[in-house]
């Protein structure tokens, strides 16, 4: 009886319900827990073989071509349970790729760099998410899994890992990974509207709200720049006096506009790293995010910003695009995958 529930249960609810009741029923069926955390240990090592060896194979074609210093690799994180609205951007990543491959475009970037060049840009697929967590791993573990799939992908040099969200939860562990693996803290460069650096978010310490909270009590960035900013709190501002953020608002953009775009950062550190909230832009520009808030950055603030930086971009994210609230023509699935493209371009050496 037990097992007839629980396949049932699996075939009928969300991903998210059924790993939590997966747990349940077999804790509830006094199944050993060692038995369970050995069957999740299994299901995390052929995750991570997955990312490892499809990132060897990369790593080995581009070093083959050989001329590349940097070579941009996309990794997919699918997760959306860390949101505190909306869970659709674990959708986003599929929908990125289908939109930087679209025949409405070309594969050339605004720098001239081609992306079917696979020294510019290569694919190590996605961390399985739904399927680690529908086995009842706790994020504790999920968040390790993440930043061991992004230091998988450092191993292989040239690659560059250039992250798909996913909720902003996915830039902590992310972060975590390529400092801890460059052996030391680097800058960020946060565009967002939000600065995301509560210090637990509705009693959740990994929320998509607190991510920058844990990137910087965990000594992973020395100079911490939030861009975009349009919606924070009192708390918002002491967190980031508390770890001497530099937040430019929207309020003050055209006084700040032309510093932001003549950045200089990495100097004295191991490298400049970026993370992309869509919503950082105008929802007049990007109406496919979960937290629609007017007054945002146009797209051509953004990529003057991402073109003028000067610094060795060794990692980035883009994240926060919810497939489930864009326009019917995917108007928002083209911004992300333009966002990328210009990242991959800015990373590739």
């Amino acid at each position: 009886m037990f097992f007839t529930t629980f396949f049932a249960d699996m075939s009928s609810s969300g991903v998210v319900r059924r790993g939590i009741h997966y747990l349940q029923k077999l804790k509830a069926a006094n199944i050993p827990s060692d038995l369970i955390e050995k069957g999740q240990n299994r299901v995390i090592d052929a995750s991570l073989t997955l990312i490892r060896e499809r990132a060897k194979l990369k790593g080995e074609l581009v070093r083959a071509l050989g001329g590349a210093l940097a070579s941009t690799s996309l990794l997919g994180v699918p997760l959306g349970h860390n949101s505190s609205f909306l869970q659709g951007p674990a959708f986003a990543p599929p929908r990125i790729r289908e939109a930087i491959w679209c025949g409405s475009t070309n594969s050339a970037t605004e720098e001239g760099k081609e992306l079917n060049d696979p020294r510019v840009l290569t694919d190590v697929g996605d961390v399985p998410v739904q399927e680690i967590r529908d086995c009842g791993v706790d994020d504790d573990r999920l968040m390790c899994v993440i930043s061991e799939s992004v230091k998988l992908v450092m191993e292989e040099d040239p690659l560059r890992p250039l992250v798909l969200g996913g909720d902003h939860s996915i830039s902590f562990p992310v972060v975590r990974a390529v400092s801890e693996k460059l052996g030391g803290p680097i800058d960020i460069l946060h565009l967002d509207a939000h600065p995301d650096i509560y210090d637990c978010f509705e009693g959740n310490k990994y929320s998509h709200a607190s991510s920058f909270a844990r990137i910087m009590e965990g000594g992973y960035a020395r100079r911490l720049l939030q861009v975009g900013i349009r919606s924070i709190t009192t708390e918002g501002r002491e967190q980031g006096k508390r770890f001497g953020v530099e937040q430019y608002e929207m309020r003050t953009f055209s006084k700040d506009c032309h510093f932001l775009e003549n950045l200089k950062l990495g100097e004295g550190v191991k490298g400049v790293y970026i993370s992309v909230d869509v919503d950082c832009l105008d929802p007049a520009f990007a109406p496919g995010v979960s937290h629609i808030e007017p007054g945002g950055l146009s797209f051509r603030d953004v990529l003057n910003i991402l073109h003028n930086l000067e610094g060795n971009l060794v990692a980035a994210d883009v994240v926060e695009f919810n497939p489930q609230r864009d326009t019917v023509d995917g108007m928002t699935a083209m911004v992300a995958a333009k966002l990328v493209r210009e990242l991959a371009a800015k990373m590739s050496k």
